[in-house]
């Protein structure tokens, strides 16, 4: 519980120490809005980072390098709140997440989330649902990457287990022929979400695949491309369960 409450004394005071922060990005947004960009983008992994260290989570990474220098989608399997925090304090470039509608209503943190070029997912409403899709593919075309959890929620289940993933999703990338970066994760749930409330130790293993230009890909490939990247990250965190 000792993690826990540091954690969250630590989330507290960042978002409240924040707010004048929040205005010293807005003004430096009014004259250069790529480098208010980098800024915000390194002030949320800063405060990431340190929720990690707080957790003392141990994190294996594997094939960073696939990741080309442009705007991509990523795609990952998603068992715990934590995954957001693991990859995020990774990105290099500006990298804007799909989040559930529901988050946008939380103070502080929703202001972040906007300065960081985060989407907010209705998914009780396909038409919104289908606006935040093209929102997405203009991100993509501005520079900006995106990255998703296509199975909709956290799974729950066995812990090699998957969702299936919904296919509006890739759309993003078929619309844009950017690159699919899939990401697969492995015992991130050991961290919080196994034993709730407490936060653990554990080691997580990160594996980045080898990116996927929809326009590269056979024609049955292309049409169930969901199935094609499920199939890439289920066996891969198969693949690493036994560095767990």
């Amino acid at each position: 519980m000792i993690r826990f409450i540091c954690l969250a004394v630590f989330l507290i005071l960042f978002l409240i120490l924040s707010i004048p922060v929040f205005f010293l990005e807005w003004l430096i947004g009014k004259f250069d809005r790529e480098k208010r960009d980098y800024s915000s983008l390194r002030i949320v992994q800063w405060g990431f980072k340190v929720i990690l260290w707080i957790t003392g989570v141990r994190t294996t990474v594997i094939g960073e390098e696939h990741i080309p220098d442009e705007p991509v989608l990523f795609v990952a399997n998603h068992r715990s709140f934590f995954d957001i925090l693991l990859t995020y304090s990774r990105c290099r470039r500006l990298t804007g997440y799909v989040a559930k509608k529901e988050m946008e209503k939380i103070p502080l943190l929703s202001t972040w989330m906007h300065f960081v070029y985060c989407l907010f997912l209705d998914r009780e409403n396909p038409r919104e649902g289908l606006k935040t899709i093209l929102q997405a593919i203009e991100q993509i075309q501005n520079g900006i990457s995106i990255c998703i959890f296509p199975e909709g929620t956290r799974n729950s289940g066995e812990e090699l287990s998957m969702l299936p993933f919904k296919d509006g999703a890739f759309k993003i990338a078929t619309r844009t022929n950017c690159a699919i970066v899939p990401i697969s994760m492995n015992n991130t749930s050991a961290i919080f979400e196994n034993q709730l409330p407490k936060i653990r130790k554990a080691h997580v293993v990160i594996e980045y695949g080898k990116p996927i230009y929809p326009n590269d890909l056979e024609k049955d490939q292309k049409r169930h491309i969901g199935p094609y990247v499920q199939d890439i990250i289920q066996s891969t965190i198969r693949k690493n369960a036994e560095l767990v």
